[in-house]
């Protein structure tokens, strides 16, 4: 096997590998003997089929088949013999593949590039310290009953953190826009998820009130034609419901894993886990230090391209993991 090397730019090398005809051949003749024994052609006994017809039939598949595994284990060789790291797989482009000729081949690929350790005495690396307190479990278990709480109609004027039923209509000089109506819809107040002044609006209305809110779309709002414009909406409430928050008792309790053991070691379990988390964000603010300081201490560093596609592929998979939806 010949093998030469060139680097192209940077962290690219291209690897010239050139295999003698025997090596080829000789494993094409093997396969199609052993098949001969087991084919079954029309006019020929079993196992009696001639090496010419079997080439005729079957050479060209089985010398495909051969010429990309020896192309495959000679690459790996030839990084082997030539102390190459690739930094990713390589891409093939055949030279010469004739039959009874010497295979020859091109393999392009990035190697890794080699780091020299720089000095990190003057690296100042900050770990975060904290502890979990009374009021933060209180203000966890707090967030818990509000994941559990249920809703319940109320017979007064909504306030903030109400859920409202409503309908509603808006316009702009007059005209209906896209996305501006809706029936039956459900909106808490507090959350944000309306342009300003809408859910503030609809604080102190009661069930079967309505009202026109005459508004501004912000500035920055991502319809065009609606950025800065003024609009009204015409609404009119079916229903307000007034969030009551789970009781702290077993059942609440044993929906966290917490089973026969009361509110003490509710709160144990919810401290415990708690620093748990705190403990390792610690670390992983730690980690982000001294990677930074890695990142600037190599500034100059070549990073392969493979290697930067690779970690771009890993990051949208755990994203769609994360959220789902297409990559």
């Amino acid at each position: 096997m010949q093998v030469s090397i060139q680097t192209t730019s940077g962290l690219e090398r291209k690897l010239t590998v050139g295999i003698p005809a025997e090596r080829v051949d000789s494993e094409v003749n093997n396969r199609l003997q052993k098949a001969a024994g087991n084919v079954k052609l029309d006019g020929f006994r079993p196992g009696k089929v001639p090496m010419k017809v079997m080439k005729q039939r079957f050479g060209a598949g089985i010398r495909q088949e051969v010429l990309q595994e020896v192309m495959n284990q000679s690459f790996s060789e030839a990084i082997v013999q030539e102390n190459l790291k690739p930094a990713g797989m390589p891409d093939i482009e055949p030279k010469n593949m004739e039959a009874g000729s010497d295979l020859e081949y091109v393999a392009t690929f990035e190697v890794f590039p080699e780091v020299e350790a720089k000095s990190f005495g003057d690296v100042v690396i900050d770990k975060p310290v904290a502890i979990v307190t009374e009021a933060d479990i209180d203000t966890m278990i707090e967030t818990l009953r509000k994941q559990q709480a249920t809703w319940e109609v109320a017979k007064r004027a909504a306030i903030s953190g109400d859920k409202v039923n409503l309908d509603y209509a808006g316009t702009k000089d007059g005209d209906a826009f896209d996305g501006g109506s809706a029936e039956a819809s459900d909106l808490e107040l507090g959350s944000n998820r309306m342009i300003p002044g809408f859910e503030d609006g609809i604080v102190g209305l009661k069930a079967g009130d309505e009202k026109v809110l005459s508004l501004v779309f912000p500035d920055d709002y991502h319809a065009e034609d609606l950025k800065g414009a003024a609009v009204e909406f015409a609404v009119k409430v079916n229903a307000v419901s007034e969030q009551r928050l789970a009781e702290l008792n077993d059942e609440f309790y044993e929906k966290f894993g917490v089973k026969g053991s009361g509110p003490e070691q509710f709160r144990t379990d919810v401290s415990d886990n708690m620093q748990r988390e705190l403990d390792k964000s610690s670390k992983a603010k730690v980690k982000n230090q001294v990677m930074e300081a890695l990142v600037e201490a190599h500034k100059d560093l070549q990073l392969p391209q493979a290697l930067i596609k690779q970690e771009i592929t890993a990051l949208k998979g755990q994203m769609v993991q994360q959220f789902g939806g297409a990559a």
